[in-house]
């Protein structure tokens, strides 16, 4: 018999690329979060898969897609990156962007889908980001992830079989298409208990207020 007293379980399914910087500062301000506001409620984060790129087919210079993307100079991007990278280290992190490098992401989030079904997804993803945000590894080939996977203490071997085949293709296909019928554009993207949507990195503030309500 279950205890009607315990509060039920915060479940949180968060969109996000590992190409996005935006993503990892704001997943350090829901662990905050979460450490302040939810202490003693038991708290599910979900992984939910999200490519910028999805169409991507070669590696390229990030500040060169984003001079491209936006339309500026390059002069103009390493400014853009500089303040992203002031905001990050506000957050304990430690980002270098200069010179790394895009791509499809599908690899990625496909390893992590399947991290998560024997408990070490939430450490690849922390693993993955730190690997391109704050060392300027590349995450876009099968060596570079297994790589990644292998130093967390994730089978080498059974890494590489996943990515060598097509399990999780449709989970992460299925996952943007959820992210857009629920209004999502961009990421990161958060969902919380399925009631309260919040998009971007917002400060922690906000989803103080979000676990404040879900009480």
């Amino acid at each position: 018999m279950s205890d009607s007293s315990q509060p039920a379980p915060i479940e949180i399914d968060v969109w996000s690329d590992v190409v996005c910087p935006w993503c990892f500062i704001g997943r350090r301000r829901l662990q905050k979060a979460i450490a302040s506001h939810a202490a003693g409620r038991e708290v599910i984060v979900r992984h939910r898969a999200f490519q910028l790129q999805p169409d991507a087919r070669d590696v390229v210079r990030t500040d060169e897609m984003l001079a491209s993307k936006y339309k500026v100079d390059k002069a103009q991007v390493a400014a853009m990156q500089a303040n992203v990278c002031s905001i990050a280290d506000g957050e304990g992190l430690c980002y270098d962007l200069t010179e790394t490098f895009s791509g499809n992401t599908a690899d990625a989030h496909r390893l992590i889908l399947w991290a998560e079904e024997f408990g070490r997804g939430d450490d690849l993803l922390e693993a993955i980001y730190s690997a391109y945000f704050e060392k300027k590894r590349s995450i876009f080939s099968h060596d570079d992830l297994i790589a990644i996977a292998t130093e967390i203490g994730v089978d080498g071997e059974q890494a590489a079989e996943l990515l060598n085949s097509d399990r999780f293709i449709d989970q992460v296909k299925e996952d943007q298409n959820l992210a857009h019928q629920l209004g999502a554009n961009g990421v990161p993207f958060y969902v919380i208990d399925m009631k309260f949507g919040i998009s971007g990195a917002q400060p922690q503030e906000h989803f103080d207020q979000i676990f404040a309500l879900s009480e």
